[in-house]
């Protein structure tokens, strides 16, 4: 089965700037797949790449076996973006924006059952006719969010979908790609919040500095990290922890010490023994498995 998207060997410069480095992966059909990192990463760049916003330097890019820059009309028929920015024409109603939108894809009237789906969906049904700059930037977010589903792309792209909105509509949106992702869509989502990606996604792509440093499913990303957390609770909140477990502590507050030890390393009866030979006592104590936000941080952390 041809992939919903196929990056091969992508570099873009930007002058002296290499913000891709021969990426290379794909993404498959009907998963709902997280493309993660930090700041810088070339997260968005390889976004606008994908959407024939940004050519790349070197290498391919396929959506759904077409090549973005040889067969851009098939590709961006394919493809739609939710873009990270509020960027919306200001003199144009919610209707006008999506008919509009309908339009430069050759959709015409007969689109328009499918607009009053979105609407109702994006529950956008009773600002239709409202000017776009007097919407709140939630209602902003869904009409960005029907914009780019209005052509019924297969291959769904949320940038930061959630990036500066409130709690409801959060829960609102994951809802929404959920239904999305049902449907058949492919989903591609990028965002900041770790927990995001660790609750929706299946596979996840990790950039770092224009490379690829993980791709996964998100189950054997968290299998491969050979770390654990060991939270105990002191009975002396200012106790002096042992010389040859200071490197193992990840936070130590108000009593609370939160150890991170290495599955083959570090057995856990041995760290309680050091801790009771140093005269440290402890009223509770548990361990924790470690979540997507350490695998994430292990990869990416500066060297």
């Amino acid at each position: 089965m041809v992939a919903a998207v196929s990056i091969s060997q992508v570099h873009k410069h930007y002058g002296n700037l290499h913000a891709l480095r021969g990426v290379d992966f794909e993404i498959p059909r009907g998963s709902f797949f997280g493309l993660l990192g930090p700041n810088g990463a070339g997260k968005s760049t390889l976004i606008n790449i994908m959407a024939g916003l940004v050519r790349a330097t070197q290498g391919t890019v396929h959506i759904l076996g077409n090549d973005v820059r040889h067969q851009w009309r098939q590709a961006r028929h394919s493809l739609g973006v939710v873009p990270q920015e509020l960027a919306i024409d200001p003199f144009f109603t919610v209707s006008e924006i999506l008919r509009l939108q309908s339009g430069y894809f050759g959709l015409g009237q007969k689109n328009q059952p499918w607009i009053e789906e979105l609407l109702h969906i994006l529950n956008l049904s009773d600002k239709a006719n409202t000017n776009s700059q007097e919407l709140s930037g939630g209602m902003r977010r869904r009409v960005l969010i029907a914009q780019a589903l209005v052509h019924k792309p297969s291959v769904v792209v949320l940038d930061e979908p959630t990036a500066g909105v409130d709690v409801e509509l959060r829960k609102a949106l994951w809802v929404f790609a959920n239904r999305l992702h049902q449907n058949g869509h492919t989903i591609v989502l990028t965002t900041h919040y770790i927990e995001e990606a660790e609750n929706l996604c299946e596979q996840i792509a990790i950039l770092n500095q224009g490379q690829l440093v993980a791709l996964d499913s998100k189950s054997a990303l968290l299998s491969h990290y050979p770390f654990r957390l060991l939270r105990l609770t002191l009975t002396q909140p200012n106790a002096q922890i042992p010389i040859a477990l200071q490197d193992k502590i990840q936070s130590f507050t108000d009593g609370e010490l939160i150890l991170r030890l290495h599955r083959d390393n570090d057995p856990i009866g041995t760290i309680l023994e050091s801790l009771r030979a140093a005269n440290i006592h402890f009223s509770d104590l548990h361990t924790e498995e470690p979540g997507l936000e350490e695998v994430f941080m292990s990869l990416t952390r500066k060297k």
